[in-house]
């Protein structure tokens, strides 16, 4: 199990979920066909999801709010299924009604973060995040919210504080933050302190996230938990937009969704939680300067990816590699200007022993590490170790 997946698990246990879509009624009035206002769930006798918002108890605003989650699709075509969904907040920001929308897919198995925008009594969709954590989204304390004049935090019931980056405290006002400095394609740590609870008996100082930027397009999550703030420390001088492209590590892996491809929906590598990076060793590459070779590592719900980065020693951008899933002998194409390289990187024991094909150049050999030039054509290689021989094959990449 996940970290990611048993702080979800944990905390589903923990807190209490009242009311299912036939049992009693909500935390505020309203017709039988409308979303609840706030979610229905405790922690002790705390409700973690009151409602919140000007508009919370305009019931207009709800109908309008409601309609809109009931045309909404995903993009596999599933819906939101209303009686276990619920309004977050629903209020005017800026003079502009804005409504956050925890929404459940049962047809996916995934909860959705729908944000939601007023004009003339009628409301639209437009932001939609899958929750990446498999533990419901409600089960969370820190919500993104995306408005003109920056990022916002929706925070629950249980947040004493909240710092953005640079550990500066956010004001929060009817659980909405005020603008934080969030880059677009920039991580930035942001930090929860949580009150004491039935669920937390001593509080949580520092419960620890990243934001990926507000360059990070839908249906992308963009907060990531980030525990011990490694996180923070392995993505320092990184371009998340870069990390989240189709080639890059986050973004380089598209689910699949039966026997296809699925584009349009998060990719199987995007993080989830305990991001951490370690270094490979310094390397000389194209006759440069040596630059610092490193491994990233993350947890998704598909598991473990891992990809490599070079840091030039000028300070020139980092290359990245695509996503690898975690496995003995780690396979990576590294896309360096003028000359793609492979790298291959396993745990070196003393009785390891890595076999490339005759003939091939190798630009860096030493234990757990070997560059060697893209292959023209497909080769394989191999990973010997006592009880067990891995294998992995590598063809050139193709120009997008």
């Amino acid at each position: 199990m996940t970290p990611g997946r048993q702080h979800g698990t944990t905390l589903a246990v923990l807190l209490t979920a009242l009311f299912a879509a036939t049992a009693c009624g909500p935390v505020a009035d309203r017709a039988p066909r409308d979303l609840r206002v706030g979610y229905d769930s405790l922690d002790g006798t705390l409700k973690v999801w009151p409602p919140r918002g000007d508009l919370a108890v305009d019931a207009a605003a709800t109908s309008a709010i409601t309609d809109a989650v009931r045309d909404w699709r995903s993009p596999i075509d599933d819906r939101a299924h209303l009686p276990s969904s619920g309004i977050l907040f629903s209020g005017r920001v800026g003079g502009t009604p804005i409504a956050l929308v925890a929404a459940d897919v049962p047809g996916e198995s995934a909860s959705w973060l729908l944000q939601l925008s007023g004009d003339g009594g009628r409301y639209a969709v437009t932001r939609a995040t899958e929750y990446t954590d498999p533990g419901y989204l409600v089960y969370s304390d820190v919500l993104p919210v995306h408005t003109a004049d920056g990022r916002r935090y929706l925070v629950s019931a249980r947040v004493q504080q909240l710092l953005g980056p640079q550990d500066r405290a956010l004001p929060l006002t009817d659980g909405l933050s005020a603008p934080a400095d969030v880059p677009a394609c920039t991580a930035v740590g942001v930090t929860a302190t949580l009150r004491a609870t039935e669920s937390l008996p001593r509080g949580r100082a520092a419960d620890r996230l990243l934001d990926l930027g507000t360059g990070t397009t839908d249906p992308r999550y963009p907060l990531v938990r980030d525990e011990s703030g490694a996180g923070r420390r392995a993505l320092t001088g990184l371009d998340t937009c870069v990390l989240a492209g189709e080639r890059g590590p986050f973004g380089s892996i598209p689910r699949r969704i039966g026997d296809r491809d699925a584009p349009s929906a998060v990719p199987t590598s995007w993080p989830m939680a305990k991001l951490t990076v370690r270094s490979l060793g310094e390397v000389a590459l194209g006759g440069g300067e040596p630059a610092e070779l490193q491994q990233l590592s993350w947890d998704t719900d598909a598991g473990t990816m891992t990809s490599v980065v070079y840091r030039p020693a000028d300070g020139s951008a980092p290359v990245v590699s695509p996503a690898d899933r975690a496995t003995p002998l780690q396979t990576y194409h590294l896309p360096m200007p003028g000359q793609p390289l492979v790298v291959l990187s396993w745990r070196a024991t003393r009785d390891s022993s890595l076999s490339v094909p005759p003939g091939t150049p190798q630009l860096v050999e030493r234990p757990g590490l070997v560059v060697i030039p893209e292959p023209t054509r497909t080769q394989t290689y191999s990973l010997a170790n006592t009880d067990k021989t891995h294998y992995r094959s590598v063809s050139p990449r193709r120009p997008r």
